[in-house]
């Protein structure tokens, strides 16, 4: 039986105004398959490339048949940081409650996405309006990931706030998701019951990936040749320790057909930059962010593909970039500097798993794979490929999604 589908996620977009992402393309691989599903999300964030013009206080925008994006207006603001950003999360929660007189096709289930916590209050009222079951999603554990890495007290008031309603909506929800594999743990330590949770993890569009865009011309003019490349797309900061990557680049400096390919932008890049130069290696080559579509043609590309993090403890409960997905479906060997639980690329033995933080590591395990045959580098990559399709695939995960709320 077909059901109707309420994605509830502030910072959710289509990928013509942003990153598409996880709630879209799962709603479209629900749709597909003829379920009704709306996304509801706010007309601006900070995420998105642009913001939805729109003078009435909900815009219903039709996707196709079965999926429409229903757009909350909330005010725009400067910034991660600012106040009114603070102001858009009680905004939005609050608006939520006026939905059902919108005439939207009547939900099957409600399901809310952190971040922001704010909204659970919203989604509440509309599972219980509608008599539907409520799941709440965590893909940022709030607040503790505030505490941790931002480093805010637990006796800030608006981290109490949120303490409170973290606790409640385990207490309350129906169900509880996450993409963060190891996020039960957590979870249970604050009250939850083990058996209401459930792990979806990141995935990746196969109709997307399959329909790559060749590279731009300029693109491929700049990409070495002849070389072992390790390459990496995303935003090159700190954060994905890209500092790290450098410094290995650094000590493989006598290796001259190993090279380094970073792809993307970031607000550190020009630092990063200077970095190399300081270091005067000609090892290392920048090239400015590529359209999503054109990012499986320029992995072809690599020899091996890295993704980084720092050694936090937050990620004690797992990490869900969306690259990890896309990288494994590539079918090339991943170094991936992390430590936390949940490893991907350790689970499908698709590459080196190493600890974070650690530039010689990360040299030593570029130096294990550049030893490899390329026959033990393609049958890592294969296993790579083989788990992403299994398991990640988003068609895959929308079907797990339906099992685990409606049993079919």
């Amino acid at each position: 039986m077909k059901k109707v589908f309420w994605f509830i996620n502030q910072y959710s977009s289509t990928p013509e105004v942003g990153l598409g992402g996880r709630h879209y393309y799962l709603a479209e691989e629900l749709a597909e398959e003829g379920h009704k599903v709306y996304v509801i999300a706010s007309s601006y964030n900070h995420l998105r490339r642009e913001s939805t013009k729109q003078d009435q206080e909900f815009k219903i925008e039709k996707i196709n048949k079965n999926l429409n994006f229903v757009w909350v207006k909330v005010p725009q603001y400067d910034g991660a940081h600012s106040k009114v950003r603070i102001l858009n999360w009680f905004l939005f929660s609050a608006k939520l409650r006026k939905l059902v007189s919108l005439g939207l096709d009547q939900p099957d289930v409600v399901l809310y996405s952190s971040p922001s916590i704010f909204g659970y209050f919203g989604s509440k009222y509309l599972a219980g309006f509608y008599k539907k079951p409520l799941v709440f999603e965590v893909r940022d554990i709030w607040p503790l990931t505030l505490i941790e890495l931002g480093g805010y007290s637990p006796k800030h008031p608006l981290i109490r706030l949120m303490q409170w309603i973290e606790d409640k909506a385990y207490k309350e929800s129906d169900f509880v998701f996450s993409n963060l594999f190891n996020a039960v743990e957590h979870m249970q330590s604050r009250g939850m019951p083990k058996s209401k949770f459930h792990w979806i993890p990141n995935g990746f569009s196969l109709k997307e990936v399959s329909k790559k865009e060749p590279l731009d011309t300029p693109v491929l003019s700049i990409i070495p040749k002849n070389k072992f490349l390790i390459g990496y797309t995303g935003t090159i900061g700190v954060a994905n320790a890209i500092n790290d990557l450098i410094e290995a680049a650094k000590l493989l400096k006598p290796y001259k057909d190993i090279h380094f390919l970073l792809v993307g932008n970031g607000k550190e890049k020009k630092d990063l930059i200077q970095l190399t130069c300081e270091y005067e290696l000609e090892n290392v080559t920048f090239i400015d962010a590529i359209p999503k579509r054109q990012v499986q043609s320029i992995i072809e590309y690599f020899d091996i593909c890295f993704i980084g993090s720092q050694n936090k403890s937050i990620y004690r409960f797992g990490v869900a970039p969306n690259k990890i997905p896309e990288y494994l479906y590539s079918g090339k060997p991943i170094i991936h500097a992390f430590s936390g639980a949940g490893c991907l690329i350790k689970q499908s033995n698709a590459g080196l798993s190493i600890k974070s933080g650690d530039p010689v590591k990360i040299s030593q395990a570029v130096l294990k794979l550049y030893d490899c045959s390329d026959k033990e580098r393609h049958e890592m990559g294969n296993r790579g490929k083989r788990f992403a399709l299994e398991f990640l695939d988003y068609k895959v995960l929308s079907k797990k999604l339906t099992s685990i709320l409606f049993g079919e």
